[in-house]
């Protein structure tokens, strides 16, 4: 019973340990994502406005997006309480799927595409919930490049276009989890929301009712995203195994002394008693073995007092059993007139080493 709960104490500790570990050390991750871009609120800057005002054509206008695509890779590293820094490159890619503003309703013609790509240091943290589900919730902060690719719009007003790139600080907030797949690797699922503050693009503006006018400047958008990022981590660190549980110290062998009369196997009351004490402090504590040894003085030649030091230790191993305690977890033994408790000379009768010893192990 005591190496059973001794084993589940042990158990119970590692399992612990291993719920309790974080990522320790290098790591690198990666994966792909889904990427939804809000419609872009437009105005028209500097070099545009005052044209389109000129001219009845409105000053802003909106460009709605599909739902695109992109990527993430990382470096980080993990500090092993939950805390992980990283550095990440990122891409999305969104299609144009309508314009509609600037004095003229819904554009008719649309085309074109944004791309927006940068990098972001992040900083998050995962808590450590089970071994097998891992939350975690982060934010990062960078610089990222927003990318009209041939990006066309025509109504019954205006036509609009722009081919540029604007750089921008950008940030994003993250939230997430990770399913360990053994010590090194995760999967990894994460919704991200990551804003690029108000990135200008050089384009034109074409007014094509009469009069008709076509100015160039900037286009002052907003770009809000949206993405779920399904992905891989590999730890190359991994957190030092947890240490095994202190072993149980062994209990102390205790030893009980049973004296006979000379030349004596028989027990006399206070034997029993002793043998008794023995039996019951076997209960109350882990024994694993009762060694029982039998021992004469040297009075007597040394061929009897051997036989006679195992009929004492017979004896008190039979009066344990009566006991109740297990025949096999005893060890009877005797010794004869050897290991003398008093030091005496040959053929001396002395009381205190005509004993049994009974020890519990």
């Amino acid at each position: 019973m005591r190496n059973l709960l001794l084993t589940t104490a042990a158990l119970v500790g590692v399992s612990g340990a291993a719920s309790a570990q974080h990522v320790t050390g290098l790591y690198v991750g990666g994966g792909a994502m889904l990427n939804f871009l809000q419609s872009s609120d437009i105005t028209l800057g500097a070099g545009l406005n005052g044209s389109a005002a000129t001219t009845g054509m409105g000053s802003s206008g909106t460009v709605d997006f599909n739902l695109g695509y992109g990527g993430a890779i990382a470096v980080g590293y993990g500090f092993g309480n939950g805390l992980r820094a990283e550095l990440e490159g990122s891409f999305r890619y969104n299609e144009v799927d309508g314009m509609s503003g600037f004095g003229g309703g819904s554009f008719g013609q649309f085309r074109g595409s944004q791309r927006t790509y940068g990098v972001m240091a992040n900083l998050l943290y995962e808590f450590a919930v089970s071994p097998h589900f891992r939350p975690y919730l982060g934010a990062g902060a960078g610089y990222m490049w927003t990318e009209w690719h041939a990006v066309r719009g025509t109504n019954s007003i205006a036509r609009i276009g722009s081919d540029d790139t604007d750089s921008n600080f950008a940030y994003q907030l993250i939230a997430g989890f990770a399913v360990p797949l053994n010590e090194r690797w995760a999967l990894t699922l994460d919704y991200r929301f990551m804003q690029v503050i108000d990135p200008e693009l050089d384009g034109l503006a074409a007014r094509v009712a009469q009069p008709t006018a076509v100015s160039r400047g900037k286009f002052s958008s907003d770009s809000f995203n949206h993405s779920i990022l399904l992905g891989v981590r590999y730890s190359f660190g991994v957190a030092p195994p947890a240490a095994p549980p202190p072993a149980a110290a062994p209990a102390p062998a205790r030893t009980f002394l049973v004296f006979f009369d000379w030349n004596r196997a028989d027990l006399n009351d206070r034997a029993r008693q002793i043998i008794g004490e023995a039996a019951q402090a076997r209960t109350s504590q882990a024994v694993t073995r009762i060694e029982v040894n039998g021992y004469t003085d040297t009075s007597g030649s040394a061929q009897y007092n051997q036989g006679l030091s195992v009929r004492r230790a017979n004896a008190v191993a039979a009066e344990l059993v009566r006991l109740g305690v297990p025949r096999n977890e005893i060890v009877a033994q005797g010794f004869g007139e050897t290991n003398l408790l008093v030091a005496t000379p040959d053929n001396t009768r002395e009381p205190q080493n005509r004993r049994v010893e009974i020890i519990l192990r």
